[in-house]
């Protein structure tokens, strides 16, 4: 996120940096991605901190609690799969203690902790080179062949928030309050009435139900701002979406022009399914579409963070109304 969130201030994170015998001599803020909080600590050592809202993890479960435990889960996984010789795998470091994740005193906050990796980031939807694409795509090889850890995550292709999404539908036709987003935000979805994009997820995933899709080990989020690169060789961060799925629930994020996909069918035997690649390229925006909508139909500002919202927003529905 791009702005610190008030009830977190930098003392309350170097408390949490204790449990991993964490005593930075700087600690800064870092406004980068959207979701997290996120901060860099250095000395004598170098990490990059993570704080969650768990109330809005509802991807690793409903409810703070819930999502306590999904997110334990992923990260648990990530070490797993690190330890499995996956060396692209950007997992979290343990506390002294040997955990993964150490809530914060408020019980909704959570903090994780991970080494601090030198590389070039890209941003989500920008075009890989071929030469990126072609080695994301054996790393997703890699991925989708290694055996499942035990406890590993298994989400569902459903929409995890459907219900809301579809009570915002319903409540278009009377005013949204809590902030500057909220009545622009409902006239948007009142006019373009994405409908039928929930028409087309459902007649896919009956569709990819009956195909009986195999499960692997998937990231959940391959997109370039997930990626660094340096000299060349990539590593995948962000791990909280880990999770058992068809593959063609990662592969969507590189398909694009015929062939794109071919140097994973070379390595795994498996053409991807195009029903599965349409599915989870539509869950996405659907699910992304829900995030936002609860955004604004809660209390906010007008800030940087809610600016980028409403950009992706917009672009979500135009493209549902277009699909």
């Amino acid at each position: 996120m791009r702005e610190q969130p008030p009830e977190i201030d930098d003392p309350a994170v170097r408390r949490a940096l204790r449990d991993w015998d964490i005593d930075p001599a700087e600690l800064a803020y870092a406004p980068v991605g959207f979701g997290d909080h996120h901060w860099i600590a250095r000395g004598p050592g170098r990490w990059f901190v993570t704080v969650a809202d768990l109330a809005d993890k509802e991807h690793c479960g409903t409810g703070v609690e819930a999502a306590r435990r999904g997110l334990t889960r992923a990260l648990d996984t990530a070490v797993a799969l690190a330890g499995q010789g996956l060396g692209f795998v950007v997992a979290p470091l343990p506390t002294a203690a040997g955990h993964c994740l150490r809530l914060l005193p408020d019980g909704r906050h959570a903090v994780s902790v991970f080494p601090l990796e030198e590389g070039v980031a890209g941003s989500f939807g920008d075009p890989p080179s071929p030469e990126r694409r072609t080695a994301t795509l054996e790393m997703l090889a890699a991925l989708h062949g290694a055996a499942p850890p035990p406890g590993v995550p298994s989400p569902p292709p459903e929409l995890p928030a459907r219900a809301r999404l579809e009570t915002a539908l319903r409540e278009t036709g009377r005013p949204w309050t809590g902030g500057p987003f909220a009545e622009p935000a409902r006239s948007l979805l009142a006019r373009a009435a994405p409908h039928r994009a929930l028409e087309r997820f459902d007649g896919l995933l009956e569709r990819v139900a009956r195909g009986g899709a195999e499960r692997v080990v998937t990231h959940g989020e391959p997109h370039p701002g997930n990626l660094l690169w340096r000299h060349g060789r990539g590593l995948l961060v962000d791990w909280d979406t880990v999770g058992l799925a068809a593959p063609e629930r990662d592969l969507w994020h590189l398909a694009g022009e015929p062939g794109a996909l071919d140097r994973h069918t070379e390595l795994t035997g498996r053409i991807p399914d195009p029903a599965a690649l349409a599915l989870y390229r539509l869950r996405w925006d659907l699910e992304d579409l829900t995030f936002f909508l609860g955004l604004f139909r809660s209390p906010h500002g007008r800030s940087p963070d809610t600016e980028l919202a409403w950009s992706g927003f917009t672009g979500i529905l135009k493209r549902l109304t277009e699909g």
